[in-house]
């Protein structure tokens, strides 16, 4: 089996997602994805005619982000024609999915170059989207569905996570991500998103708040009580598809603006190639992938799955948590990324040490790509060599992959 190897990883930084406040929200969403699928082939010198395909992550696939946004993407940035393009939703995990995808088609030896990424606008407003599962009431008997934010809140209260360690959580990816902007962290993949006329659009993070502290959080009310009792055309509300399944639970809010993800635009993009093309290609691989693993969980808590993920894919690398040199896990709440510290016991200097999505912001289809391109600059940075990518999604899964720098 051939190895599938990372060439390059790209991103934009994270405008925020609010039309008449983002930098990039006047922007179309396939504008983001032309930007870095451009700085690819700026980079690399590769021939677009030879890519096998593009496999791009969205998760709200409507409006503008419809109509395979991978394909008219690559065509927007002059891609060959030959170079096709898909685009998949596994929610918050379609970044590291559409990756995950990418490496399997070349360790099977179907394909030798593949693009791989995704983009998210958040600040696009998409009509008629219905609650998770809602519309299916025989779905909702089976396997009731709730709010992520409102999920979040239910987990911390049946772990007992108060709200001051979450505060805590998110203070320090706040100072993380300062810190690793002050000292350029980022810098080899982040890519200047420019207008059409060549002006810059945004060169820089924008959502990051390094002032922030445990005081300023204090002010801050929680995001889900209201949620929590919304009923989408006489459904039953989110707090009740919850108490369906924990009757008892009484939910805690300890969720809110400041130790939840950041809502913002943007893309990324990673080139991945077989040895045998690298090599007659004079394209120098930075990583190879050690393996990769999806795993579902409870749809009615939805955000616990990546800890199972973790271990599954540690488990089919024949690997201990002790191998691994740095962990990402999306901050998608702060329960999120302190439960998974807490259950696999980890040293948290190794987890998300540059910030996370609560200081940076969680483009939803481009955050997994994102994640893989953060772990390997730091891998090559600390001169590691094992990295560790996963993150929950909507329906209760997460996706996971290792990567070892070369």
């Amino acid at each position: 089996m051939p190895d599938a190897l990372i060439i390059d990883a790209v991103r934009t930084p994270r405008g925020i997602g609010k039309q008449g406040k983002g930098a990039l929200a006047h922007l179309h969403p396939q504008h983001l994805g032309r930007t870095v699928l451009e700085a690819l082939v700026d980079r690399n010198g590769f021939d677009t005619a030879d890519v096998d395909d593009v496999v791009w992550g969205t998760s709200a696939q409507s409006g503008p982000q419809g109509g395979d946004i991978g394909r008219m993407s690559a065509l927007d940035a002059g891609y060959d024609i030959k170079a096709s393009g898909v685009t998949l939703d596994r929610f918050c995990g379609s970044g590291i999915t559409a990756n995950n995808i990418a490496a399997h088609g070349i360790m099977a030896g179907m394909d030798d170059l593949v693009v791989a990424g995704g983009t998210e606008m958040m600040s696009i407003k998409h009509k008629g989207m219905l609650p998770m599962g809602a519309g299916n009431a025989h779905l909702q008997e089976l396997h009731p569905q709730s709010h992520q934010g409102v999920c979040a809140d239910a987990i911390a209260t049946l772990e007992g996570i108060g709200r001051e360690d979450l505060d805590a959580h998110a203070v320090e990816s706040q100072r993380r991500a300062a810190a690793a902007i002050a000292e350029g962290r980022f810098d080899r993949s982040l890519i200047t998103v420019k207008n059409l006329d060549g002006s810059i659009a945004l060169d820089h993070e924008e959502f990051p708040r390094p002032q922030t502290t445990m005081e300023s959080l204090a002010q801050l009310a929680p995001s889900f009580p209201a949620i929590a009792d919304y009923s989408h055309e006489g459904n039953p509300t989110f707090r009740e598809l919850i108490n369906q399944k924990y009757p008892d639970l009484d939910i805690a809010h300890v969720h809110h603006a400041g130790n939840s993800s950041g809502v913002v635009d943007g893309a990324a993009a990673i080139l991945w190639a077989s040895p045998d093309y690298a090599k007659a290609h004079g394209l120098t691989p930075r990583a190879r992938v050690v393996a990769t693993a999806t795993v579902g969980d409870d749809p009615t808590l939805m955000l616990n799955a990546p800890v199972p993920a973790a271990r599954k894919v540690l488990a089919k690398a024949g690997m201990t948590v002790d191998d691994i040199d740095l962990f990402e896990v999306n901050e998608a709440f702060a329960v999120v990324s302190e439960k998974f510290q807490r259950d696999l016991d980890l040293d948290r200097d190794k987890v998300n040490v540059n910030g996370g999505a609560m200081a940076l912001g969680h483009p939803i289809g481009a955050t997994g790509a994102m994640l893989i391109g953060t772990v390997l600059d730091e891998l090559e940075r600390r001169d590691g060599q094992f990295g560790l990518i996963t993150m929950c999604t909507g329906g209760g899964m997460a996706p996971a992959i290792i990567i070892e720098r070369v």
